[in-house]
């Protein structure tokens, strides 16, 4: 798709894929800039699809659309109203998916001031969202799920640090595990913040220990001996 083309010759791929409202929102991101067109599916999720896209000066970024119709709005509206930064949140499937985007543009902005090996966010314009590519050669990094580190003790090291970094800043991921974390040359990458909760909600607490409980029993099945409330001691530094 080039930034030259119509709209709707930009859009023809798409048509099946992508709603005219969609497609409207993509558009101006692309006028404003922000990239040149969309290129290849990244991952296909139930509530969002993730894609690769270029820029003009021949960079890459990521580009995370919504699903207006399928997301789980009921979900997503039980982390929001929990969530002190998003009270005045008025119910409806389009306001609860842009605050959602909003939110997770939010969370990732203050992770990454906060030194957390996160991609930098770029911008955002109602459901759609748009990251720093993480990856080499146009292939993104894979996930922890999909590729294990070389050196396990290390690698959960680090994303032990950047796990402390994200609560010295007041958050918790909420949904940390082998497949929001990337494996990028050996060095975790946290991703898909929609559901990072600041620690005064009323579940933090919970929300934490749940990601601690999820990335130690995965390095725990490759050979890792771990304790969990140690761990989140480690974290919290309490």
């Amino acid at each position: 798709m080039s930034k030259k083309s119509k709209p709707k010759e930009d859009f023809k791929t798409w048509g099946d894929v992508f709603d005219q409202f969609t497609q409207r929102t993509i558009y101006k991101l692309m006028t404003q800039g922000h990239f040149e067109g969309l290129e290849s599916p990244i991952s296909i999720g139930k509530e969002s699809n993730v894609f690769s896209a270029l820029r003009k000066d021949g960079t890459r970024v990521m580009v995370k659309i919504y699903r207006l119709e399928t997301c789980d709005f009921n979900r997503m509206y039980d982390y929001i109203k929990d969530d002190k930064r998003f009270l005045s949140i008025k119910r409806g499937k389009r306001n609860i998916i842009f605050s959602w985007v909003q939110r997770e543009y939010r969370n990732i902005l203050k992770a990454r001031q906060a030194n957390v090996s996160v991609p930098t966010p770029l911008t955002f314009s109602n459901h759609v969202l748009v990251l720093e590519f993480i990856g080499d050669d146009g292939i993104i990094a894979p996930k922890l799920k999909d590729e294990l580190p070389k050196n396990p003790k290390d690698f959960f090291d680090k994303i032990i640090a950047n796990m402390k970094k994200l609560h010295k800043a007041g958050l918790v991921h909420a949904d940390l595990s082998a497949f929001n974390i990337l494996n990028y040359n050996e060095k975790p990458v946290f991703i898909d913040f929609s559901q990072c909760m600041p620690l005064d909600s009323s579940r933090a607490n919970e929300y934490l220990e749940r990601d601690v409980r999820n990335v130690c029993t995965f390095f725990k099945k490759i050979g890792l001996k771990l304790d969990d409330k140690k761990v989140k001691a480690q974290i919290t530094g309490k």
